[in-house]
Parts: C-alpha cells; structure tokens; sequence
C-alpha cells in the first residue's frame, strides 16, 4: 500500500506563494470600498474609557444643581431675563438669575437629543447620540503657520476658503468649523458673513461659525436660505451650527452673545452651547471643579435655549481648558487637558445629550513630534471616551494661536488611527480563527501572507496612512530620505492646485454676488475662477 507523501516547501515555493499573496493583497487594496465597511468611519461608537465612576457623576451633577440654583449667572440681558424667568428661573435682588433644580431636570428630559447634523452633501450628515465619534475643526486662531518659512503670519480669508476645501477631502474630518479669523478683514459685520461664506463654499461638510452681534445673523441666514434653495428646506436640513460663547467664565452670561443666541435659534440654526473656562484661571484649578462649572454654565445655555424653542438642537458643548499654573497660559496639549476632555464627555452621556468638546491643541508651534504626541493623545482618549463631537482636532497649533494646513493632512493620518482605536476588536466566533489557525498550521504554507480571510479583512480591518512613513530604511532611502512634512506640503499644494468645490453651482454663486455685491470679499479668482 502506497502512501501519498506531502512534499515540504521549498524556498521558491514559499516565494511563490508570497509573492502571489502580495499580488492578491494589491487587488483587494485597489478596489473601492463602501462607506458603510471601511475600517474607519464617522459616528463609530466609543465609550471604552472613562476617568469619571458612576458615583463621580453623580455627585458631579449634584453639585451642578446646586450651582445653579445658589449662584446662578449674572449679566442677564433684558431678552434672556424675560424668557428664562417665564421658565421658570428667578431672577434676584443681586441681579443674578437662578435655576432651580426642578427647571434644569426638566428641561434635561425635554431638551433635543439624537439628532443629526447635516451637511449640505447628504453622505455628509452625522448623526449625534449616545457615543458615536466625529472629528472636526474648530478655533479662532489669528495667525497661519507657514512651515517652510518655519514662522507664524496673520491668517487671512482666503486660508479659511483653503483650509474647507482641503477638508473637503479628508475622510477623517468629518466637520469643518471655523479655525481661523480673517485678519484682512476688521469690519465685524463683513468679517462674520465672509467668515461664513468661505466655509460653506470650501465644504460640503457641516460647517460651523461664530458671529459677533445679533445682527450680522440676518444677512447670513438670507445667504444660508439661498444656498439651501429655500428657507423652509435651510429649517429642514441646517447644515450650519452656530458656535455660541454665551457664558464668559465663571457664570456670567455674554451679552453680545445671548443676542446671537437668540437669533440663530429663530432663524433655525443649531446651536453650540460653548463653556470655555480656563482651569486656574477662569474655572477652578481642580480638574473636577472645572468640570462642575463646565456643566452648570452649558446646562443653564440649555435651559435658555429651550425656553426660547423647546427641543430646538443644542450641542452640549463643555469646553474646559487648561492653564500651566507655572504661568498662566493655556496648555491645549496637556495630559490633564486630555482627561478633561473625556471627562465632559462622560457628563454629556450622563445626560444623553449630545456632547462636543475640543481635543488635538498642542502647544508646539509646528508639526512636530511634540505636536504629534500631544494631538494624538488628547484624541484618541475624547474619541475612546465616546465624545461626540470632538472640536479643534486638527490642524490646531499653539494652543488655538496658530492654524497650519499641513497640519490637516497629518491630522487626517493621525484621527484614522484614533478613529481605528475607538472601533476596538470584534471578538466573535469567526474572529477567534480557530479554523483559519488550524488550516495554516497543519495544511498551509505555515504563514497567512496569502490566505483568504487576510485578504478579506486587510480593507475593512486595518487603516492604512495616506502621508505617514511605513517605507522600509532602504526603500525611504532610495525615494530620497522623505519626512512626514515634506510629504504634507507637496498633497497641500496638488489640493490647493486642483480642488475648487462646486456644490455650491457657479449661478447660484453669481446671483449671491449680485444680491450681496461688495459684502462678498473672496474673489473669484481664489476659488478657481
């Protein structure tokens, strides 16, 4: 009796089969993949870590309650005063308003929650619940970073039109709000509407913006309503939010502001509730303590927001900042800002309504290493901490001083792999691989290099950088030694050579132009022509 005996590999073999599996791993990396598969996407769902027990929020929430209702805010507008005391808060001898707790729990349960925000390319819209995690832009930096010249200039209206185009095209940005101020242009009124029609034209994606008086709202909501083909369609599907500085730390309500508020609240736009204390400075130097201010002062934003329309979208928006006490300067790259940050998320869940804080500030000035360690911990942790908005993730240098292009490409890498971090590891009966262990080990090549369930997950498993160096020493020395930056100036160029969105059509940008006519500051010329 004959027995068949396997022959074993033999070095070319084993070449062979490597090689086919490399061809095969080439194939799968070629082909498309839908939105709903890919390895990282917007809204994956966090929540794996958390420095708050559920006893801290607890006794969190219960010293918020009783913040509001002793202390209270002052510098109530008479606006604010009418309808907030209507709701129900008093308003005292002091001239503070209070909230008592039966008014704040209420307008909790009441208050809008999984909800949507849209962008104005429907593939765009992001869902905000429970602990689903996007990461976006956000600031008011005053300079750009020009890293070739390795120094700092005045940021200008046309870096906000580039920076939202650039976004555009970076799948792990998910929204795009303002991140610079427009130095060349001072007059408010042309500063806020510009600001505005920048971003909506650089990006299909949600943009968010801020404006300076009541009454720079009126021209933008018109701009806004013509964009959206309609007024009724803009209330339907608002794919702008206002970022509204309403409190100015400690519990003091921003008068200018309170009039924004309220008129973006009429005009349909969704609201950023924005807490932005400064811990040692303008908050209490206790990380706990600045989070229990945090939330009273967003939680009394949402009981005005609701009492001027119940339910209208209002983001929760706890953004505590950090000082070195050593100084005094703000330290937006932290360890404590990161744990700060996840902890403001924990309270939005506490609550179950939808949270936004910032994230990814570093304090150096250009991207560097220290740059990196600094975004990429402060956020992967809001984004393992389940926040659902995380604000000022990329592009962000000098604790919200300084803006940098390049910086968004690299931050694309960067916030993939954080967004890889947050989905975690399936752990399900195929997963475990027993099979595919046993048929590699006792009837394969002894490797899973061409195996079919590697090719299967190497797209839908593994984020692969755009920018970021996985060459091997003698490959990177033969393509000439690249960097990481080198490589982010050469994509900002091609992007700002070839990418001029038109979802806004050149007609409708025409008649905006000639209903608006000189309030219009961005040329044609900077927008392609």
């Amino acid at each position: 009796m004959s027995v068949a005996v396997e022959k074993p590999d033999t070095p070319s073999d084993q070449r062979s089969r490597r090689s086919g599996g490399r061809e095969a791993r080439r194939a799968m990396r070629a082909a498309p993949l839908a939105d709903d598969i890919k390895p990282v996407r917007a809204g994956l769902e966090g929540g794996s870590y958390g420095p708050l027990s559920e006893n801290d929020r607890e006794r969190i929430h219960e010293a918020v309650l009783t913040l509001l209702e002793t202390v209270g805010f002052a510098n109530a507008i008479p606006s604010c005063i009418e309808v907030l005391t209507e709701a129900g808060a008093t308003l005292s001898e002091d001239g503070r308003i209070r909230f008592p707790r039966a008014l704040v729990l209420d307008t909790i349960k009441k208050a809008a929650r999984h909800f949507t925000l849209h962008g104005q390319d429907p593939k765009h819209d992001m869902l905000i619940q429970g602990k689903r995690v996007h990461y976006g832009t956000a600031g008011a930096a005053v300079h750009l970073v020009d890293v070739e010249k390795r120094c700092y200039r005045e940021s200008l209206l046309q870096d906000i039109y580039d920076a939202a185009r650039i976004v555009e095209g970076l799948d792990n940005i998910h929204f795009f709000q303002r991140p610079m101020v427009p130095r060349d242009i001072p007059d408010p009124l042309d500063m806020d509407f510009n600001t505005l029609y920048a971003c909506v034209m650089g990006t299909s994606k949600h943009v968010g913006t801020s404006f300076t008086v009541r009454e720079n709202v009126k021209p933008a909501l018109d701009m806004l309503y013509a964009i959206a083909g309609g007024e009724e369609n803009f209330r339907a599907r608002p794919f702008v939010s206002n970022s509204n500085c309403f409190v100015v730390p400690p519990m003091k309500f921003a008068e200018d502001a309170c009039g924004v508020l309220e008129a973006c609240v009429e005009g349909g736009i969704p609201i950023l509730l924005l807490s932005a204390g400064q811990a040692g400075a303008t908050a209490p130097a206790a990380i706990a303590g600045a989070v229990v201010q945090a939330v009273a002062e967003v939680l009394a934003g949402l009981v005005y927001v609701n009492a001027i329309k119940p339910g209208h979208p209002a983001i929760f928006g706890t953004w505590p900042f950090v000082s070195d006490l050593r100084t005094g300067a703000m330290s937006g790259g932290s360890a404590e800002q990161a744990v700060l940050t996840a902890a403001c998320a924990q309270m939005a869940q506490f609550y179950d309504l939808p949270g936004g804080s910032a994230a990814g500030m570093t304090d150096s000035k250009l991207p560097d290493i220290q740059s990196g360690y600094e975004k990429g911990i402060t956020d992967v942790m809001a984004g393992l901490a389940g926040l659902n908005l995380v604000y000022e993730s990329a592009g962000m240098h000098a604790s919200l001083l300084g803006f940098c292009l390049e910086s968004l490409i690299i931050d694309n890498d960067m916030l993939g792999h954080c967004l890889r971090c947050v989905r975690g590891i399936e752990v399900t009966d195929e997963s475990l691989s027993i099979d595919t262990i046993a048929d590699v080990c006792l009837k394969g090549p002894g490797h899973y290099l061409g195996n079919e369930q590697t090719l299967r997950l190497m797209q839908t498993e593994y984020f692969y950088p755009a920018v970021g160096d996985r060459f091997s020493p003698k490959e990177w020395n033969e393509k000439g030694r690249p960097d990481i930056l080198q490589r982010a100036i050469i994509e900002k160029k091609r992007i700002l050579a070839e990418r001029f969105p038109r979802h806004v059509p050149k007609p409708l940008d025409d008649k905006l132009r000639a209903r608006f006519g000189n309030l219009i500051h961005l040329p044609r010329s900077g927008m392609g022509g």
